[in-house]
């Protein structure tokens, strides 16, 4: 099993080894996105208009979902396809779950 491209079962929990790039990637996104929740916290503190936050609260919200399909689409290309192709097939049933999860 290669440790960068799957994820690794440690008794109770899962963990993965990402990649430098695909680790720098992420990262440079959730910064971004700490950013953006830090600047609609100044907004609410200087007493910003309604409209002005919510619009800023939907941009973060779209940058959230940019990286949810940036981490779904890696997990299923390299995590799920090794299970699948190792015969783990309770894999499939983890990824429908945590699908449905998403899609609430």
């Amino acid at each position: 099993m290669e440790k960068e491209n799957c994820c690794q079962l440690c008794s109770s929990n899962k963990t993965k080894e990402r990649s430098e790039q695909e680790y720098k990637k992420l990262i440079n996104r959730l910064n971004r996105i700490e950013g953006q929740v830090r600047g609609i916290k100044g907004m609410v503190e200087k007493n910003a208009y309604c409209t002005d936050i919510l619009i800023q609260v939907s941009a973060v919200n779209a940058a959230l979902n940019a990286f949810n399909k940036e981490l779904l689409a890696n997990h299923i290309k390299t995590c799920v396809a090794q299970d699948i192709r190792e015969g783990k097939n309770e894999t499939v049933d983890e990824l429908v779950a945590t699908l449905q999860k998403l899609m609430k």
